[in-house]
């Protein structure tokens, strides 16, 4: 949706937008400017709450802020003015070329003069007659010098006139610089967006609907645990003196938990099973990862091997990783996995996922993992990355849990939960002796994973775990 309006020639106003993810409210956490601050095209101005996730918002345009529509703390629909800018600073006069929509960017009042020699072309000028050629590629087409010269202005920088001979790549995508960073914000391969700008060029409006939900079932951001990497918990405020309850506002994360967990409960019919494993050899194999030198510059710790001990029970049991399609009445067997592991943050709990998890070798896992974690932290993950997981794991060890009977997430099919690994005594090789043990809890949707194939599934990853060097032999 277009996100500003025009009062006049001389004020441009910044509309709250639908940061991709079909939701109709944020909240204003925070504003990184003031009334009478200069801001620029891609300046992050604000950080908003949505039911999902803190995102930062970017202006597309220049200009002085002349006012804040919103304090912070409050919620605002989606289409409301939040910001005012002055795009004529000192109260001058607008420039005689009309105000561009809004997806376009705006048009210089005047071009420069041309250095002699040189022509003008769409950004900066053009090379001297004496400049020397390069002779074309064998084989290749040469493109036109004006989509030549286009490519140079959305890549930001001074592009010269190129010979008909000239080959420019075409494997980057048309987009101007504000637009390549609210995809990289919103998690988007630019090469899979379809482009409906003049010129095959990809607006803002086309990053905004790569980003929406597919109508299948979506992955909410809920989880009744929290990752091993777990953020910061928020404390709640001192009740004042002599207070017997204090209420708080549901909204944001929370009112989104609240409703997804509702929804799931009492929607898939809930199994759990559980598991108490030896994972002694395990603890053992993360030790030695740590040393090993193609492990150098990543995290390794016990979540890395189970979640890839659940990623082949789930490539010997393909069957599990679904959806279940309540309107069309289809079980939707998914070919990838989209890992989710759920993470509590000062906001509430999330569940960002690891794209195509079952691509991913060992040291790419833990590069992933441990980048999950650094940004929730930051509170920094963006709606994308909480978009289409498959299968979650959520590990309530942390808190030294034995294990739990954890709620699916809406459009998932299964859920593992990872208890606190302890020192028990252990029957091992006819002898009790001291072993690493946890339990293991498996809760999976009972309309299209039936009890069989999830104790298959269960076992699988407790087997790994008692014995790692399955992850050889059965991947």
């Amino acid at each position: 949706m277009t996100t500003m309006t025009e009062t006049s020639a001389r004020f441009r106003e910044f509309k709250m937008p639908d940061v991709g993810e079909g939701l109709t409210e944020a909240e204003i956490l925070k504003w990184y400017v003031q009334p009478g601050d200069t801001v620029t095209d891609g300046q992050v101005v604000c950080e908003v709450e949505t039911a999902k996730a803190a995102v930062e918002l970017p202006i597309p345009f220049d200009g002085v802020v002349h006012e804040l529509r919103f304090p912070e703390g409050t919620t605002v629909d989606v289409g409301q003015v939040i910001i005012a800018v002055d795009v004529v600073p000192g109260g001058g006069e607008a420039a005689a070329e009309p105000v561009a929509p809004a997806v376009a960017e705006p048009e210089p009042a005047a071009e420069p003069e041309a250095p002699k020699g040189r022509q003008p072309v769409l950004v900066g000028y053009g090379v001297a007659e004496s400049s020397t050629k390069r002779r074309a590629r064998k084989g290749t087409e040469p493109p036109a010098a004006a989509a030549a010269a286009i490519q140079g202005e959305l890549n930001g920088h001074t592009t010269t006139a190129v010979p008909a001979a000239t080959v420019v790549p075409e494997s980057r995508p048309l987009a101007k610089p504000p637009v390549r960073k609210l995809a990289k914000d919103l998690g988007i391969d630019l090469a899979t967006v379809t482009p409906t700008g003049p010129g095959g060029i990809i607006t803002r409006e086309d990053v905004h609907a790569a980003a929406a939900p597919v109508p299948a079932p979506a992955a909410a951001p809920a989880a009744p645990a929290v990752a091993p990497e777990a953020v910061a918990v928020p404390v709640a405020a001192a009740p004042a003196p002599g207070a017997r309850e204090t209420r708080i506002p549901v909204k944001g994360v929370r009112k989104a938990i609240a409703q997804a967990m509702v929804g799931s409960a009492f929607t898939a019919p809930h199994v759990t099973e559980f598991v108490t494993v030896d994972v002694t050899r395990t603890m053992k194999l993360v030790a030695e990862l740590k040393e090993d030198k193609d492990m150098a510059g990543v995290r390794v710790n016990p979540l890395l091997i189970i979640a890839k001990a659940l990623l082949v029970a789930i490539k010997r049991n393909p069957e599990v990783n679904a959806a279940w399609d309540e309107a069309n009445q289809e079980i939707v067997q998914k070919h990838y996995v989209n890992l989710g592991i759920a993470a509590a943050t000062p906001r509430g709990l999330i569940v960002p996922n690891i794209k195509d998890a079952h691509d991913k070798t060992l040291p790419q896992l833990a590069a992933a993992l441990g980048e999950l974690v650094t940004t929730a932290r930051e509170g920094k993950t963006s709606p994308a990355a909480m978009a289409g997981g498959t299968v979650t794991i959520t590990n309530v060890g942390v808190f030294g849990v034995d294990t739990g009977t954890p709620i699916l997430n809406p459009g998932e099919s299964a859920i593992l939960a990872v208890g606190a690994i302890k020192l028990q005594p252990w029957v091992h090789k006819g002898k009790v002796k001291p072993r690493q043990v946890t339990t293991l809890a498996l809760s999976f949707d009972h309309r299209l994973v039936d009890g069989e194939l999830g104790s298959r599934v269960l076992a699988d990853v407790a087997a790994i775990l008692e014995q790692p060097k399955r992850l050889i032999t059965w991947a």
